[in-house]
C-alpha cells in the first residue's frame, strides 16, 4: 500500500512567524496498483484525480524516504522534500538532521536513584533569561505544589 499526504497552504501554525507553508490535512492509503514506485509522479497525479484536486505528496510508513511519515499538522519542506514536525517553540531550530533543538543542551541528569525528573521546557524562562529553559519537577513528589527545579547546565536547582 502507498501513503499520500494532502497538503494545504497555511500561515504558519505556530504563529511563531507570518511565513506560509505547506500543512498536511489528512493522510490516505492508496493501492499498489495505482503507483508505479515509490515517489513516482503518477501517483500524486491519481491522488489528484480521484480526490479531485489538491496538492499531494507520497509519504513512506517505514520512513524511506521524506524524512518521516507524514501526520496531521505536520510540514512538508518542497527546499528539502521532507515532512517536519511543527516548531515546538519559537527559540528552537533544526539542526543538520532536521529535528528541532532547543537552545540549551537537555539535561544529562534524569534521574536519581529510583526517582526520576519530569523535564519539559519553560520558552517563558527562556525568553526572561537565555541561560534558563529545561524544568523539572521529581517523579515521587505528590505534593500539591510540586517543587520545580532549574537545570544550570551540570545540576538541578530547586526554585
Amino acid at each position: 500500500m502507498a501513503h499520500f499526504a494532502e497538503l494545504k497552504t497555511k500561515p504558519d501554525p505556530t504563529g511563531f512567524t507570518s511565513d506560509t507553508h505547506q500543512v498536511v490535512e489528512r493522510v490516505v492509503v492508496v493501492g499498489n496498483d495505482c503507483v508505479p514506485s515509490d515517489m513516482h509522479a503518477d501517483g500524486e497525479t491519481w491522488c489528484i484525480n480521484f480526490f479531485k484536486g489538491g496538492i499531494w505528496k507520497q509519504t513512506s510508513y517505514n520512513h524511506n524516504f521524506r524524512k518521516q511519515y507524514a501526520g496531521i499538522g505536520m510540514i512538508y519542506d518542497p527546499v528539502k522534500d521532507k515532512f517536519l514536525s511543527q516548531q515546538p517553540y519559537a527559540s528552537w531550530s533544526l539542526d543538520a538532521s532536521d529535528d528541532w533543538q532547543a537552545p540549551i543542551t537537555y539535561p544529562t541528569v534524569t534521574e536519581e536513584g529510583d526517582v526520576r525528573y519530569m523535564i519539559s521546557w519553560n520558552e517563558t524562562k527562556y525568553n526572561a533569561d537565555n541561560t534558563q529553559g529545561w524544568e523539572a519537577v521529581k517523579s515521587n513528589d505528590t505534593s500539591e505544589t510540586p517543587t520545580k527545579y532549574n537545570w544550570n547546565g551540570t545540576a538541578w536547582v530547586s526554585e
